[in-house]
């Protein structure tokens, strides 16, 4: 199983997220080829702005593994990280992070402008399946205008 085997089951996640009349962000985190936890956003079924599908994923991965870091995992996540989730995804210490589509306007490179928001042996791979997360969050934002 490849990055875009697991970042469509992110996308899944996003379109959940999108169902439930959220912005569609989904991710997954995978651990020896398996996935040990999902999210996608639910900052307004839970009136929380930290309930993002980054957070959500990771919360579940730590109770899953029983840690609080992540060396050996990767995160799939379809839009890039925020700030906040960027931060935690230092502090988890996760392995790898791969995500879709770029996110110029809430990215966390745009306040950055590099990937040192992440820990120093975190790899970086970004563009995965990037066509189809980038179109989620246009047809999501159009049908609200």
């Amino acid at each position: 199983m490849d990055d875009a085997h697991f970042m469509k089951l992110a996308l899944q996640e996003a379109k959940k997220a999108m169902e439930e009349e959220e912005v569609p962000v989904g991710a997954v985190v995978v651990q020896e080829g398996k996935v040990i936890a999902r999210g996608h956003n639910m900052t307004e079924r839970l009136q929380d702005p930290t309930a993002h599908a980054e957070m959500i994923a990771l919360t579940a991965a730590f109770n899953a593994m029983g840690s609080k870091y992540l060396p050996e995992a990767t995160l799939y996540v379809t839009v890039e990280p925020c700030p906040m989730c960027a931060g935690a995804l230092y502090w988890s210490k996760i392995g790898r992070v791969v995500y879709g589509t770029a996110d110029e306007k809430n990215g966390y490179k745009r306040l950055v402008g590099t990937n040192w928001a992440l820990h120093p042996q975190t790899k970086l791979s970004e563009g995965c399946c990037a066509e189809e997360a980038a179109q989620l969050m246009k047809d999501f934002f159009k049908a609200r205008r």
